[in-house]
């Protein structure tokens, strides 16, 4: 059976994943696309794809069976809620929601509905490398981890879209998520140092160094630095009683020639995690063709808000900042299981 979906949102995330279920993947059709510019909704539906006048009207069609939303984050909560009241699974990018109430009635609309509908796309999680790494850490083999050092850079950020909010808000979720996924672990704390600026910054607050007190004691530190200039380039290293696991640079090949020894460095997350997009596709479109999802849940999103929230007032108060999180559902999975995800 082909799944039949509709897109919410066709801008440069919206319009890479329609390529990507269009002409990548298999087992998923778009039946049905919407964008607050419709001229662009337009432009990027494939073929025979329906142009939706509203998101509402795209989440009640009988001909769509699940939802793909890739608006923006103060959107995100109306149509969660709505795909959920219409018993549709939905894959939603990051952010799940903009504040810790918005994501509690999210998954409380999702535990009345009795099974998990939701996936957010914490698409590191389906990395095959964080995959090595995890199975490495989960092998018990180099003992409990003690310390994680991720690092998060960019070449560059668009100029006054990127605002020095964003690193805490919007950057630091995945990097976060990936902590708790890595560790099988809750973040109960958060602090953020400011560092010397860089030049190629301007206004903006750049680079940023965030510390995440981990529940069973282990830290993670996470390196956010935007303006870079020579490439996107992310970092992992897990510190464990008895080893050191890391991951590999990306991409692999190694080049040897008179300038010397050296790798390529990809331009941005597209060419990064390309085929972990592809991957997180292929799994929610199996569990979506279920009627249900797997992956990253409405619990993983409500914990990147907090910490995003955290991380938020530890760079005003210059303080540990508590993550306070309510007990989990019945819902999702218990922390031991985290690791199957």
């Amino acid at each position: 059976m082909t799944l039949q979906v509709g897109v919410i949102g066709t801008g440069m995330i919206g319009q890479d994943h329609i390529r990507r279920l269009t002409n990548v993947v298999s087992g998923v059709e778009i039946v049905g696309v919407t964008d607050i510019d419709q001229a662009r909704a337009a432009a990027a539906a494939p073929a025979g794809a329906e142009v939706f006048a509203t998101p509402s009207a795209l989440i009640t069609s009988e001909k769509v069976q699940a939802v793909i939303i890739c608006s923006w984050g103060p959107a995100h909560e109306e149509q969660l809620l709505a795909s959920i009241a219409a018993g549709k699974p939905v894959f939603c990018e990051k952010p799940l929601v903009t504040s810790e109430a918005a994501a509690l009635r999210v998954m409380e609309a999702e535990a009345a509905f009795g099974r998990r509908l939701v996936q957010v796309g914490f698409m590191r999680r389906f990395d095959a490398d964080y995959r090595r790494l995890k199975a490495v850490i989960d092998g018990g083999k180099l003992g409990a981890p003690l310390l994680f050092h991720s690092v998060h850079r960019n070449a560059s950020v668009p100029e006054g879209l990127y605002t020095s909010e964003m690193p805490l808000n919007d950057t630091l979720v995945h990097d976060a998520d990936i902590s708790r996924w890595l560790l099988s672990d809750e973040v109960t704390g958060v602090e953020v140092r400011v560092p010397r600026r860089s030049s190629r910054s301007g206004a903006l607050r750049d680079p940023v160094f965030v510390l995440l007190h981990m529940a069973s004691g282990a830290l993670v530190d996470v390196e956010i630095s935007v303006n870079v200039a020579y490439g996107y380039d992310i970092r992992g290293e897990i510190s464990c009683e008895a080893g050191v696991a890391a991951l590999p640079n990306r991409p692999a090949t190694v080049i040897s020639d008179s300038s010397g020894i050296r790798q390529a460095i990809p331009e941005d997350w597209r060419e990064r995690f390309i085929e972990a997009y592809d991957q997180e596709f292929r799994e929610w479109i199996v569990a979506a063709s279920k009627g249900t999802a797997g992956g990253p849940s409405s619990w993983d999103g409500y914990a990147a808000t907090l910490v995003a929230d955290a991380a938020l007032r530890a760079g005003t108060s210059g303080g540990l900042e508590p993550v306070n999180m309510i007990p989990k559902p019945k819902l999702y999975a218990p922390p031991t299981a985290m690791a199957a995800e």
